[in-house]
């Protein structure tokens, strides 16, 4: 279909062709990653012919494609750089490895080309340079994923790490597109003025939906892109925080599945470690009705390290923080699903590591009578769990200053393990403990 609409627009004559082809000619037969042009293959002119039929030369902006930066005026190269970015527009099918390959192998080249020249130029982009930049990775990135992508993720605690990653077939395309975005919206000659309005609030909710992606490289670009957006384009970030709280929404609301929660839960450790104080009532409303109930899904496992960082961002921004989360914790405790218990046990510890007294104070009661619940657990790995944070200097001192009421929760408890508890490591655990409240 691409090759009966591009042979009906007009090309370049031949004479004006082959000037600018036989550099081309060689970088192509550089490339070798994305499959190399192998022995056999026609001339360059040849070459050319095939390739003029898919990158039709006019439709571009008037400059050849093929050439390299290095062979074109100073004057040119925005120009150039425009030209190759309309090259890339074509989107090939990797299904076939073997379908369209010195095609293939002309526009990884371009993609390479047009990230050196990022790196390297010094001048401002053109906001025709921005407009192509932003099309061309619009083109390639932003398609839709199979329903089995978009209802991804893990059914069950742990089970995300048993199942095997997907990878895209077109990722030596792809990958150069994403570095191309990153580096490209990092450099110091994109003006975020002009930035800002070709990559939008359309670009970004877009970009957002590429995390449905079960291709764990392409998920960790987006992440980098979405960093690198934030912090360019500051009067994107609401706008930034506002959809990312939609997808958290609709992930724990709505669907249970996705498979990019924690690369996104990532962007926000590095957005909550930049919150100004005193924390903006909007940003303590995100912990609130985002991250405590993402304690709520049964893929906990797949973003826990990340999720309590966010939320241990939080409590040392404002330590009275502290009780309210554990409160929120104890509400969404996972009573019925061992593992899970397991996972809020040690967030439950990193966030004590971040309490002061007074809250701990606040909070004691509850999660203690919980704890203690947990000390008796037929699970022997909650038990241990659970016993394991008299082995925390920080805790036993908040322990050891409330004593009598925590002893009045726990060591019932600790008694019924000694008598009753059929692990021999847990009972040994319980002995401990009890000394250690007796020594108090």
């Amino acid at each position: 279909m691409w090759k009966q609409f591009l042979s009906k627009l007009p090309r370049r004559s031949s004479a004006s062709g082959d000037s600018g082809h036989c550099s081309s000619g060689a970088g192509i037969q550089r490339t070798s990653s994305c499959g190399s042009i192998p022995p056999g293959r026609p001339p360059a002119s040849a070459i050319r012919r095939m390739s003029s039929a898919v990158f039709p030369s006019s439709v571009v902006a008037g400059i050849e494609p093929l050439v390299s930066f290095k062979d074109v005026p100073s004057s040119e190269k925005q120009s150039l750089f425009v030209s190759k970015l309309s090259l890339c527009c074509v989107v090939f099918d990797f299904s076939d490895p073997d379908r369209s390959s010195v095609e293939k192998d002309i526009k990884r080249q371009a993609l390479l080309d047009l990230i050196e020249f990022v790196e390297s130029t010094n001048a401002r982009f053109s906001e025709a340079a921005v407009v192509a930049c932003s099309r061309m990775c619009a083109v390639n990135l932003f398609r839709a994923f199979p329903a089995s992508c978009r209802s991804g993720g893990s059914s069950g605690v742990g089970e995300c790490d048993e199942d095997e990653p997907m990878f895209d077939t077109g990722w030596c395309h792809l990958h150069l597109v994403y570095e191309l975005l990153l580096k490209f919206i990092g450099s110091s000659s994109l003006d975020a003025k002009i930035g800002k309005k070709h990559f939008d609030h359309s670009f970004i909710v877009k970009l957002l939906d590429l995390l449905h992606s079960e291709d764990p490289r392409e998920r960790d670009c987006v992440k980098n892109i979405l960093h690198r957006v934030y912090g360019k384009f500051m009067v994107h970030r609401p706008f930034i925080r506002r959809a990312a709280s939609n997808v958290f929404y609709q992930f724990v609301f709505e669907t249970d599945r996705h498979n990019g929660i924690a690369e996104l839960l990532e962007v926000f450790g590095s957005v909550i470690s930049g919150f100004a104080l005193p924390l903006k009532e909007e940003h303590k409303t995100f912990l609130w009705r985002v991250l405590v109930p993402l304690h709520k899904p049964k893929s906990l496992g797949a973003y826990l390290q990340q999720l309590t960082y966010c939320v241990t961002q939080f409590i040392e921004k404002d330590p009275e923080l502290a009780s309210p989360v554990i409160i929120g914790l104890l509400r969404y405790w996972p009573i019925t699903n061992c593992q899970k218990e397991v996972m809020f046990l040690s967030e439950i510890e990193e966030i004590l590591e971040a309490t002061s007294q007074a809250e701990f104070q606040k909070c004691m009661a509850p999660l203690f009578r919980r704890i203690a619940h947990c000390i008796t657990s037929a699970h022997f790995q909650v038990a241990e769990r659970a016993l394991f944070m008299w082995n925390n200097d920080h805790i036993v001192s908040l322990i050891a200053q409330n004593r009598q009421v925590i002893m009045s929760l726990v060591v019932p408890a600790l008694e019924q393990n000694i008598q009753n508890h059929w692990n021999q490591a847990v009972l040994n655990l319980a002995v401990n403990v009890k000394k250690m409240f007796s020594e108090m």
